[in-house]
């Protein structure tokens, strides 16, 4: 089975650069609906056997899009456990305003999740949200679904991608975070071993291609 995590396309708390987890919930910018919309084109000729969305409105406007310019449109499932993080004391606070205030947190928050003290701002822990999305993976049908779409949130799909493929909750975020929009693919026969076979791919923004 192939997995693609797409994350929600650019809202306007992203254009602000503010906290936006599963307490918050602006909308998609104008531009981003039109991101969204290439997307949907590169993803176009993909027949997906079920797509699952957070119940986000940023998600959920997401997977519609994508799944309007689809040659065999699914059926979007509303899946709760892949909401963003509930961030907590963050959400919708400037990030550029709390790096400065706690710099070391927010450094262990971009670089390395083992040292970021959830509980000091109120927020779900990285393991309850990794475990939260891992454990709907593993939930999904292996031996019958050969493409399954899931579209979610930057945070939580950077740190649960990376769990999948085996990673400790120290390098998480060794590649940085996801891009709006982005798709990234794993590939796994049983739900248990994953690889990766593409990384925040964001390059139907500029070429018009289709993925096959």
């Amino acid at each position: 089975m192939r997995l693609f995590f797409v994350r929600h396309g650019k809202t306007q708390w992203n254009l602000e650069g503010r906290f936006q987890g599963s307490k918050g919930d602006s909308p998609l910018l104008e531009e981003s609906v039109e991101n969204l919309k290439k997307l949907g084109h590169y993803l176009s000729a993909i027949h997906f056997d079920k797509v699952y969305t957070s119940d986000l409105k940023r998600a959920r406007d997401t997977a519609m899009l994508v799944m309007e310019a689809n040659q065999n449109p699914t059926e979007i499932t509303i899946a709760k456990p892949l909401r963003e993080w509930n961030l907590g004391r963050l959400e919708g606070q400037k990030i550029s305003t709390i790096a400065s205030i706690y710099p070391k947190q927010m450094e262990a928050f971009r670089y390395n999740l083992a040292k970021f003290d959830n509980d000091f701002f109120e927020a779900e822990s990285v393991y309850h949200a990794t475990r939260r999305v891992a454990k709907f993976v593993a939930s999904l049908d292996y031996e019958h679904d050969q493409n399954v779409l899931l579209v979610g949130h930057g945070a939580c799909f950077t740190a649960v991608t990376n769990y999948l493929l085996g990673f400790e909750s120290g390098q998480l975020r060794r590649q940085g975070g996801l891009d709006n929009g982005s798709v990234t693919i794993l590939e796994s026969s049983d739900g248990k071993h994953f690889n990766l076979i593409r990384w925040n791919d964001i390059s139907y923004m500029e070429e018009q291609e289709q993925l096959s």
